[in-house]
C-alpha cells in the first residue's frame, strides 16, 4: 500500500523520479511514453464508446444501455489510471535497472471489453428492444 502511495504521490512530482538510479537511455524513456500515450488513446476509446451507446441507442432497454455503457466508462477510468501508473513504474525500474513490471490489466481490460463486445453481439443479433 505503501508503494501505491508513493506512485500516485510521483504521478503529480515526476521530477522526484530522477533521485532514484540512473537515467537511462533516452529511446527507453520515450518508448515508455509511446506506450502511455498508446493507454490514453485506448481509454480515450473506450470512454467515447460509452457515451456513444448510451446516446445513439436510445432505443436498447435501459438496463442494457446503461449496463453497456458504464461497463465501457469503468474501463476507460481504469485504463487511464492504470497508463499513468504503469508508465511510472517501468520508469522506476528502467532507472533502477530492474525488470519492467508485469501485469495482469492487459488480460483483464481484453475480457471486459471481449464481455461488452459478445453482449453487443446479442442486442444486434435480439433488436433493439431485446
Amino acid at each position: 500500500m505503501i508503494d501505491l502511495a508513493r506512485n500516485v504521490r510521483l504521478w503529480l512530482a515526476p521530477q522526484e523520479i530522477r533521485e532514484e538510479g540512473t537515467t537511462p537511455d533516452y529511446r527507453f524513456s520515450l518508448a515508455n511514453e509511446r506506450t502511455f500515450l498508446a493507454w490514453l488513446r485506448t481509454a480515450l476509446a473506450l470512454i467515447g464508446g460509452g457515451f456513444a451507446v448510451d446516446q445513439f441507442l436510445p432505443d436498447l432497454r435501459w438496463g442494457w444501455r446503461v449496463g453497456l455503457a458504464l461497463a465501457l466508462l469503468a474501463a476507460g477510468v481504469l485504463c487511464s489510471l492504470r497508463a499513468v501508473n504503469h508508465w511510472m513504474r517501468c520508469e522506476r525500474a528502467m532507472r533502477k535497472g530492474e525488470d519492467l513490471p508485469v501485469s495482469r490489466f492487459p488480460a483483464v481490460l481484453s475480457l471486459v471489453v471481449a464481455v461488452v463486445a459478445l453482449a453487443m453481439v446479442v442486442v444486434v443479433l435480439v433488436g433493439w428492444e431485446g
